[in-house]
Order: C-alpha cells, then structure tokens, then sequence
C-alpha cells in the first residue's frame, strides 16, 4: 500500500480535510492532495506523522510473502459475483449464529 494511500484513510476515519491536516502537520493543502494522489511520495517518516496526527498509529511489520492469499483472490474473482455474493451471505449467517451463540 502506498504512503499516500494510508494518509488519506487516516485522513477520512479521523473525519478531517485536506486543509486541516495539512495545518496540522505543517504544510499545505497541495502537498497532502499531491501525496494522497500518488504524485509525490511521502516518506516513511511523515506517513507515520500524518497518520498520528489523524489520531491513528502505524504499525509495520516484516513477513514472509503469502502467495496462498493471491490465489484465494484470483479464485474467488473467477467466480460469478452472484456466487461470491451468496458465499458473503453465507458467512455473514455463520458470524451472526456464531456471535448469538456467544452471547448466550
């Protein structure tokens, strides 16, 4: 995921503009808007500040790659969307039966 991408979710989950951000952090409007556009790339460092800045925290980690999750994507998007629908209805059931009986 891009550092632009993560800044503008932080960004609309903290319910703030471009502009206020950017008086937050100290820079302007423009450059939040060139960053959440993918046409300048923050670094690293003033990701993990705008995103705090938003109220959130990031947090990065190293893994091994899991190519099983691109697999389950590419099958699941051969699928007819009605089939991944019901699938998606399917679980949904499930979790609701599942929290229900937690409940108890």
């Amino acid at each position: 995921m891009k550092g632009g991408t993560l800044i503008r979710e932080a960004r609309k989950r903290a319910g703030l503009t471009q502009r206020r951000l950017a008086q937050v952090l100290g820079t302007s409007q423009s450059v939040v808007a060139r960053w959440e556009a993918g046409a300048q790339e923050p670094s690293l460092a003033t990701v993990a500040r705008a995103v705090r800045a938003a109220g959130f925290d990031l947090h990065v980690s190293i893994a091994e790659p899991d190519d099983g999750h691109r697999r389950l994507i590419a099958d699941a998007l051969a699928l007819p969307p009605a089939v991944r629908l019901a699938r998606l209805v399917d679980l949904l059931h499930a979790q609701e039966a599942l929290h229900a009986a937690v409940r108890k």
